[in-house]
């Protein structure tokens, strides 16, 4: 089962991406800000992260960085929820690493189809590497 993690430090918006992912197979986790996201993707281990920019502490951007520049937490997805629309707010969300974007005021189907998709492409790719690592374990023996 997939593992969702929906990081906002909005009460409301945490609840309503919550009711929007009901029926969504996975299990879902909440952070209130970008220190506490760090800290339950590591108890958690998320497969795909609903990440809004604007936190206390962390930014989503920072979060972001810091996810992808480890090789534990890398292959993590990353969808940035955000009423940042500027240019140079997408851009600096794509130097940062995020897989994709998502506007607010978030739109249900929207979401969901965004975070099916997301999480196929997640289990296709891990599959993927597990492949890899068999032929590669194949290969010396």
């Amino acid at each position: 089962m997939h593992r969702i993690l929906i990081a906002d430090d909005n009460t409301a918006n945490r609840e309503l991406l919550e009711a929007y992912l009901v029926n969504i197979d996975c299990e879902l986790e909440t952070a209130v800000d970008g220190e506490d996201t760090l800290a339950k993707v590591e108890s958690f281990q998320p497969d795909l992260i609903l990440l809004d920019v604007m936190m206390p502490k962390l930014s989503g951007f920072e979060v972001c960085e810091k996810l992808k520049a480890d090789s534990a937490t890398s292959n993590i997805m990353i969808l940035m929820v955000t009423a940042l629309s500027e240019l140079g707010d997408i851009e600096r969300g794509v130097q940062a690493g995020t897989d994709d974007f998502l506007s607010k005021p978030v739109n249900r189907i929207e979401l969901t189809k965004r975070v099916e998709n997301m999480l196929k492409l997640k289990g296709t790719t891990d599959e993927l590497s597990r492949l890899r690592l068999y032929i590669q374990e194949m290969e010396e023996r």
